[in-house]
């Protein structure tokens, strides 16, 4: 696994060991930040079941402001700890070890909010809807934030009246959605 483009190019990632963890191919990543590029410049990224941070990383490599990575698991944890001291991005990261749950509570009581989200929880998790309509309650997407889910193809969750499908793609058994946020407003995607 490697930082596809930007400033890190070609820089090698770690991933944890073991099953709990379901890092994004390369290809798959490659796709996905040639479908972002003009979201990416400037954003401030929210990277929830973070894994290896492999997504967050790629956003900063190209040119995002600032990233927030989240996971529960401690070999997550040191393994996105590892990258971000191997790429040298301890400035523009902040890891937080948390439940998706806790993490949004800590993260709206600093009042942070995100122009970029990216969801890849394990697959055997259905309910990113829930997470997205958590996201939008606790405050922490600006107007025209981008969530973008990553899930098996074909278990899709709607996020609710907040958010208006933009896109969706497919990857082999695997499917990304981006949502728009607008705050319940209809908005043409």
């Amino acid at each position: 696994m490697r930082i596809i483009a930007g400033e890190a190019r070609g820089r090698t990632l770690q991933a944890p060991k073991g099953m709990d963890t379901r890092p994004t191919q390369d290809y798959i990543r490659e796709s996905l930040f040639n479908i972002l590029r003009l979201q990416v410049e400037q954003a401030q990224v929210l990277d929830l079941f973070a894994g290896s941070g492999a997504l967050a990383l790629e956003a900063i490599s190209r040119g995002a402001a600032h990233a927030v990575l989240v996971d529960m698991a401690p070999a997550a944890i040191a393994c996105i700890q590892k990258n971000v001291e191997t790429l040298r991005y301890q400035e523009q990261t902040t890891v937080l070890r948390a439940d998706w749950r806790m993490a949004l509570d800590r993260l709206a009581a600093s009042e942070q909010r995100f122009s970029l989200v990216f969801l890849d929880p394990p697959y055997r998790m259905t309910d990113t809807d829930a997470v997205c309509e958590r996201l939008a309650a606790c405050g922490l997407l600006l107007p025209g934030a981008l969530v973008v889910v990553e899930h098996r193809r074909g278990v899709e969750a709607p996020p609710g009246q907040a958010f208006t499908k933009k896109d969706a793609r497919l990857y082999g058994d695997t499917q990304i959605d981006f949502w728009i946020y607008n705050g319940g407003e209809t908005v043409d995607a």
